[in-house]
């Protein structure tokens, strides 16, 4: 039976001794610390001895001499006779010793080592976690051991400013904290990040403040910052993460089309771009076709209604020809002639054209035989709805209209309904530590 060491925990409540580097993720209204341990906690540190004792209360665990030194002392009874007369005829009174109670033998918190904790701690939520690292020095230690902050989502944090940056000083690899809050951020930190993966899309975070964090980023694979605004700056560090495969940029804003080129040259890993519906001009979008990788898979490139044109799609079919995922969709310009150039990709399984109003129905029904390897077709605004079984009778092995948002390089599938069971996953996988409302 486990014995939990009073005298430490009560000296680490005392605000005048608790750690200080914990508590900005403390000072969340969700984390707040006034449950019934620390209150059972508070009132036994007030019945507790006073002075000398204190002074060895710093340490992790409480050295057993202190305590032997500043308990008092047992009172010893002075012996006499059985009797109740003595040999001088005295009437006296004799106490009788009170029988000693059987000490319970239990393992002291303080005995276990450090590995044995940390796999105790491994399976507390969050919150609980942080409620432990106020009972003593050694338990925040351990609570903030990196191994416990592997994956973190904090989907929905508001105010996360002081929480962010104690977080990523835990060497936390999997970050998750879409549609979050943060006013600033003064991320100072000796050394890169060991992040990996990380999901800031729709979030509120100032372009200093995102800067700070990028540019300690050395190891990033999967990356989205859907939604936000960036810069130059924030470009040229993501070129510096040579192993990025999954890259969402959609909807940003910021960059000039040079920081874009430089960045496309260096990250030659990325196998899944979405850089759809960003503030691009005619450069921007001829400086994601010629600088793209040979080994980009999945692409979306939709929302450009008058910068792309049918030489841009010859130089992006040239340059990847090992495109499965292909997404043109409000490409106005495109037109029928587009689709010989489509032909050329022999591993071609989801096209979306839609609202590409020059191509016509017509068209369409041809477009099975064109790419016999077609799996998946979106056009919406192109077909009515009176016209959609003629032409999925045209093409049966094809699913057209079945996915109206494109999933490319979005940490969590478009398919999945909002609340659903597996919502919280990034890129397929949960986050151990989980932020709850």
């Amino acid at each position: 039976m486990l014995s939990t060491d009073c005298t430490d925990r009560t000296a680490s409540t005392d605000p005048e001794e608790r750690p200080t580097d914990s508590m900005p993720l403390q000072d969340l209204p969700c984390f707040s610390l006034q449950g019934s341990m620390l209150s059972h906690c508070n009132r036994t540190n007030k019945r507790k001895s006073r002075g000398c004792l204190s002074e060895g209360l710093d340490t992790e665990c409480t050295p057993t001499e202190l305590i032997q030194q500043w308990s008092p002392r047992h009172k010893h009874q002075r012996l006499i006779s059985k009797g109740k007369e003595n040999d001088c005829n005295h009437f006296v009174l004799a106490r009788r010793s009170r029988r000693k109670k059987d000490s319970t033998s239990g393992i002291s918190w303080d005995h276990l080592p450090d590995e044995l904790l940390l796999k105790i701690l491994f399976y507390l939520p969050l919150q609980d976690l942080l409620r432990m690292s106020t009972v003593c020095k050694r338990w925040h230690r351990l609570v903030f051991d990196e191994s416990l902050w592997h994956s973190l989502d904090l989907e929905g944090l508001t105010h996360m400013d002081a929480a962010l940056q104690r977080v990523l000083k835990t060497g936390v690899r999997r970050l998750r904290c879409p549609r979050s809050f943060m006013e600033e951020l003064h991320f100072t930190v000796s050394g890169s990040l060991q992040m990996v993966q990380m999901d800031l899309s729709s979030s509120i975070i100032p372009t200093s403040a995102l800067e700070s964090i990028i540019c300690q980023c050395r190891l990033l694979e999967h990356l989205s910052l859907e939604g936000l605004r960036l810069s130059d700056a924030i470009i040229n560090s993501l070129s510096k993460n040579l192993n990025l495969v999954q890259l969402n940029l959609s909807g940003c804003s910021g960059f000039s089309a040079a920081a874009l080129a430089d960045m496309l040259r260096s990250c030659s890993s990325i196998e899944q771009l979405n850089i759809s519906w960003c503030e691009f001009n005619s450069d921007h979008v001829k400086s994601v076709i010629n600088n793209l990788s040979s080994g980009v898979t999945h692409l979306n490139l939709s929302g450009y209604r008058e910068s792309l044109m049918l030489d841009d799609v010859k130089v992006l079919v040239e340059r990847c020809p090992h495109i499965q995922t292909l997404d043109l969709s409000d490409s106005t310009q495109l037109m029928a002639d587009s689709f010989p150039v489509f032909a050329q990709l022999k591993n071609l399984l989801h096209l979306s054209l839609s609202r590409c109003y020059h191509i016509h129905l017509a068209a369409l029904t041809d477009l099975g035989k064109t790419l016999p390897t077609l799996c998946l077709l979106d056009v919406f605004g192109l077909v009515q709805d009176g016209h959609l079984p003629s032409l999925k009778k045209e093409m049966p092995h094809v699913s057209i209209n079945s996915r109206p948002f494109s999933g490319v390089a979005r940490p969590t599938p478009s398919s999945r309904l909002v609340g659903f069971l597996n919502d919280r996953t990034m890129w397929n996988r949960k986050c151990r530590l989980r932020f709850r409302l």
